[in-house]
């Protein structure tokens, strides 16, 4: 081992300098922003577009975790070809330009596609509206959970699964006090994911929804209509916002891992 680590001793610096580069920014970006340009952008709209992007992303997360959990659960269980054929067509919303996503996303949900049409003879719209931002932020978020519920159910421990219903354990009982704590730690740091990507939608979103104004689309116009002094204190809400619940996510799986190795 130690051997092995003298060989590759030339990989330090050049992973030292990867974290550094990626981390510079964030630096720079506290030390250009004062508290009297928070109070400013939180006044003028800063609050609203927050309230805005926090409770569409929380009903999109609450859709992505009704129906991703079930189709990570399905690709990871079933070898059939059709379902690797489904896997394989999942990949193309996480590979797809965000804004192509929008565009498709208005083709089809606009006042003149087939289910726009719909929504329309019940009063709703899937353009600048809340819908909107809820449905772009979907299709954003959903293959990131979708993954990570693979990847995460993917680790169960099947026989731990056949063992519950050798015992008597129905196939619910045996998801809910087998499979789903199991894969908890793979599914929540999915979940945190998904929440990050979800609320810094942009592509698509501005597409679908100019109005309501979410954070990051209130960045991008403070940004044209104000300079960047203007579009900082909004970007440090958005990570504010963003942030902490993929870190703690992941701290906490790390931790719970480490514990059980103990």
């Amino acid at each position: 081992m130690k051997r092995t680590s003298r060989h590759v001793w030339w990989l330090i610096p050049l992973a030292l300098l990867t974290a550094i580069f990626l981390l510079v920014p964030l630096v720079a970006l506290a030390g250009h922003v004062s508290w009297r340009a928070f109070g400013q952008a939180w006044v003028n709209g800063g609050a609203a577009a927050l309230r805005t992007s926090l409770v569409s992303s929380v009903v999109a997360l609450v859709v992505i975790l009704v129906f991703g959990t079930p189709l990570g659960w399905l690709l990871a269980r079933r070898d059939s070809a059709f379902w690797r054929v489904v896997e394989y067509l999942m990949l193309i919303p996480l590979l797809m330009p965000p804004l192509v996503i929008g565009l498709l996303l208005v083709f089809f949900y606009g006042p003149y596609g087939a289910i726009g049409a719909v929504l329309t003879k019940f009063g709703w719209t899937a353009t600048n509206s809340l819908l909107a931002v809820v449905l772009a932020e979907i299709y954003e978020a959903m293959p990131y959970y979708l993954f990570s519920a693979q990847a995460a159910f993917s680790q169960v421990d099947t026989g731990l699964e056949r063992a519950s219903l050798a015992l008597g354990a129905s196939p619910a009982e045996t998801m809910r006090r087998i499979t789903l704590p199991l894969a908890l730690p793979g599914l929540s740091v999915g979940f945190a994911m998904a929440f990050a990507r979800a609320i810094g939608a942009f592509g698509a979103v501005i597409v679908m929804a100019y109005y309501p104004n979410t954070l990051p689309v209130r960045v991008w116009i403070a940004l044209q209509e104000q300079g960047l002094p203007a579009a900082l204190p909004l970007a440090v809400f958005l990570l504010l916002a963003a942030l902490p619940l993929p870190l703690v996510a992941v701290l906490w799986r790390r931790g719970r891992h480490a514990a059980r190795l103990l």
